[in-house]
């Protein structure tokens, strides 16, 4: 069965997603768009490029929010500022004095994206950066604080990634790659990510699924899938920190658990939310669905050079193409900009131009976006993962294709 017509044989087409208008790669198509692996400077996502940037300046002058986190609210558009000029001076005090409000945050939530570690986090490699050592022993001391209760597995606390362990993982690691020495040591992470797999297994043998999947995970009560809340976006962190895993961690726990995942494609090519009964073939954003199981499969690929993985990627790649022009908006974390970012990880996996050319094609509609076609407009509309942050970062991102991050999920 052709990708076409196993996507379109879902009950849900075109419920969720407005259909795909764009004419899928071919070499000739792609010729106008893509120059020598990246966007070529005639295409019209640079020529409008510094129009964008300036109507998403004029919308900041007058929004506030007690919302500092980098989810929804301020840090978000902090880490958009750090993406475009991470060596300016001048923007990186801004960025610090606009948008983190350190002296604000509660110690609440340990994550990256929805708590205080994300603003803590980038705090710390904006005042590296600036040589201000106070304001970064600051930071430091205050994600170190954390480690205590991240690593006690016995805790309640979750491990995905807006609001467990996952996030506050990240929240790390991504320090430790932009700060040198690294401030964080080897064994405070592996002591996490040891928390995170007893958490995991201790779940499977709850289950009783241990033989054929040594790890699953859950938050409120639902073994959720997805990236943002599920083990997709767990797995494809861990495979990431790779090198605090044992061998036979990855051999006896992350590529069984990966098998068994597998097993959960629907017909059509993409994956449920979660475990369960009633299980409905409905969402294809990174939040649940195909997206977060795209990422998985290409850090396994990664990983443990199993060309398996690609052609597991491929078909994700395939339901997102079909599927991926939301109709909740642009965002990155329900949206457009979030599906594209899933073909620039293909393309960066597999250097094949078919998928820059589906990820433009996708950055092109979050460029030409209207609220017009909007049917569900965000609460936070300037944040990074609602509003229009997310796309920005996007179209500063493709530019620059083979190095391009998913904000808050790709090291």
């Amino acid at each position: 069965m052709s990708a076409s017509s196993s996507v379109s044989s879902s009950p849900y087409h075109e419920k969720y997603h407005f259909k795909n208008q764009y004419e899928d790669y071919s070499e000739d198509k792609a010729k106008p768009y893509i120059d020598n692996n990246a966007v070529s400077t005639t295409n019209r996502i640079t020529a409008k490029l510094a129009a964008k940037w300036g109507s998403m300046l004029d919308e900041l002058k007058d929004w506030t929010s007690t919302d500092y986190s980098v989810y929804t609210g301020t840090a978000g558009v902090g880490l958009l500022f750090f993406r475009k000029n991470p060596n300016d001076t001048r923007n990186l005090r801004n960025i610090r004095k606009q948008y983190l409000q350190l002296e604000q945050l509660k110690n609440k939530r340990v994550t990256f994206l929805c708590g205080d570690c994300g603003p803590l986090a980038l705090g710390a490699i904006v005042s590296y950066k600036l040589d201000d050592q106070k304001i970064y022993n600051f930071c430091i001391r205050k994600l170190t604080a954390f480690i205590k209760v991240v690593k006690n597995s016995s805790s309640d606390l979750p491990n995905e990634y807006l609001y467990g362990r996952a996030g506050f993982l990240y929240a790390l690691l991504f320090v430790n790659r932009h700060v040198s020495p690294a401030p964080f040591s080897d064994a405070a992470i592996t002591s996490i990510v040891s928390a995170m797999l007893h958490s995991g297994e201790k779940l499977a043998k709850h289950l009783k699924i241990e033989k054929e999947c040594p790890l699953m995970f859950q938050w409120h009560d639902s073994q959720y899938l997805g990236a943002a809340h599920g083990i997709s976006g767990i797995i494809y962190l861990l495979l990431q920190a790779r090198k605090y895993l044992t061998e036979a961690e990855l051999t006896n726990l992350i590529k069984p658990t990966i098998s068994f995942l597998s097993t959960l494609r629907f017909p059509t090519g993409n994956f449920p939310s979660s475990l369960g009964p009633g299980k409905q073939d409905k969402y294809v954003q990174w939040c649940h669905g195909a997206p977060g199981f795209l990422y998985m499969y290409c850090e396994a690929y990664r990983t443990f050079g199993d060309k398996h993985y690609i052609y597991a990627a491929e078909k994700c790649a395939d339901v997102i193409w079909f599927r991926g022009i939301l109709k909740k908006g642009y965002s990155l974390c329900h949206g457009v900009a979030g599906n594209a970012y899933c073909f620039l990880e293909m393309f960066q996996t597999t250097k094949d131009e078919r998928h820059l050319y589906r990820a433009i094609k996708f950055a092109e509609y979050c460029l030409d976006y209207t609220k017009q076609r909007e049917e569900c407009t965000p609460d936070r509309p300037m944040s990074l993962y609602e509003g229009i942050s997310g796309p920005m970062y996007l179209l500063l991102d493709i530019q620059d294709p083979l190095n391009a991050k998913f904000p808050g999920f790709t090291l």
